[in-house]
Protein backbone atom coordinates (compact mmCIF):
# COMPACT_ATOMS: atom_id res chain seq x y z
CA UNK A 1 0.00 0.00 0.00
CA UNK A 2 0.87 3.71 -1.01
CA UNK A 3 1.76 5.79 2.30
CA UNK A 4 0.29 9.41 2.31
CA UNK A 5 2.06 11.92 0.59
CA UNK A 6 0.01 14.94 2.13
CA UNK A 7 2.32 17.44 4.05
CA UNK A 8 0.99 19.24 7.14
CA UNK A 9 1.78 21.88 9.46
CA UNK A 10 3.60 20.91 12.91
CA UNK A 11 1.82 21.41 15.70
CA UNK A 12 2.69 23.74 18.37
CA UNK A 13 4.19 21.98 21.03
CA UNK A 14 4.76 18.98 18.94
CA UNK A 15 8.00 16.93 20.18
CA UNK A 16 7.89 14.56 18.40
CA UNK A 17 10.03 13.80 15.37
CA UNK A 18 8.39 13.20 11.54
CA UNK A 19 8.90 9.67 11.10
CA UNK A 20 9.13 7.62 7.87
CA UNK A 21 6.33 5.43 7.94
CA UNK A 22 7.25 4.08 4.60
CA UNK A 23 8.97 0.76 5.66
CA UNK A 24 6.83 0.40 8.88
CA UNK A 25 5.42 -3.32 9.46
CA UNK A 26 2.35 -2.70 10.30
CA UNK A 27 0.22 -4.86 12.87
CA UNK A 28 -3.56 -5.57 13.14
CA UNK A 29 -5.36 -6.97 16.40
CA UNK A 30 -4.38 -10.50 17.80
CA UNK A 31 -8.20 -11.13 17.20
CA UNK A 32 -8.62 -9.18 13.98
CA UNK A 33 -11.26 -6.94 15.33
CA UNK A 34 -11.79 -3.41 14.07
CA UNK A 35 -9.62 -1.42 11.52
CA UNK A 36 -6.70 0.11 13.55
CA UNK A 37 -3.48 -0.85 12.91
CA UNK A 38 0.05 -0.47 14.75
CA UNK A 39 3.77 0.05 13.88
CA UNK A 40 6.65 0.04 15.71
CA UNK A 41 8.91 3.21 14.22
CA UNK A 42 12.40 4.69 16.06
CA UNK A 43 11.37 4.29 19.91
CA UNK A 44 7.33 5.43 19.24
CA UNK A 45 4.32 3.45 18.35
CA UNK A 46 1.83 4.98 15.26
CA UNK A 47 -1.05 3.54 14.98
CA UNK A 48 -3.86 3.91 11.82
CA UNK A 49 -6.83 3.38 10.19
CA UNK A 50 -6.54 0.22 8.48
CA UNK A 51 -9.68 1.00 6.21
CA UNK A 52 -8.16 4.10 4.91
CA UNK A 53 -4.14 3.41 4.96
CA UNK A 54 -3.26 6.72 3.16
CA UNK A 55 -4.38 8.62 6.15
CA UNK A 56 -2.67 10.11 8.54
CA UNK A 57 -1.14 8.04 11.48
CA UNK A 58 -1.45 9.01 15.24
CA UNK A 59 2.43 9.06 16.75
CA UNK A 60 2.64 8.00 21.09
CA UNK A 61 5.96 8.23 22.78
CA UNK A 62 5.86 4.84 24.80
CA UNK A 63 4.56 6.82 27.95
CA UNK A 64 1.41 7.53 25.84
CA UNK A 65 0.75 4.51 24.48
CA UNK A 66 0.81 2.92 27.66
CA UNK A 67 -1.59 5.46 28.82
CA UNK A 68 -3.95 5.21 25.94
CA UNK A 69 -3.73 1.63 26.24
CA UNK A 70 -4.58 1.21 30.21
CA UNK A 71 -7.54 3.40 29.60
CA UNK A 72 -8.77 1.48 26.76
CA UNK A 73 -8.48 -1.92 29.12
CA UNK A 74 -10.64 0.33 31.76
CA UNK A 75 -13.31 1.07 29.28
CA UNK A 76 -12.13 4.91 29.06
CA UNK A 77 -13.67 5.45 25.53
CA UNK A 78 -15.97 3.09 25.69
CA UNK A 79 -19.59 4.58 24.15
CA UNK A 80 -22.25 4.93 27.01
Amino acid sequence: MAESTIQQQPVLGWDKPELDLSGAEWQSSSRGLGDVQIAFVEGFIAMRNSGRAESPSLIFTPAEWGAFVSGAREGEFDLT
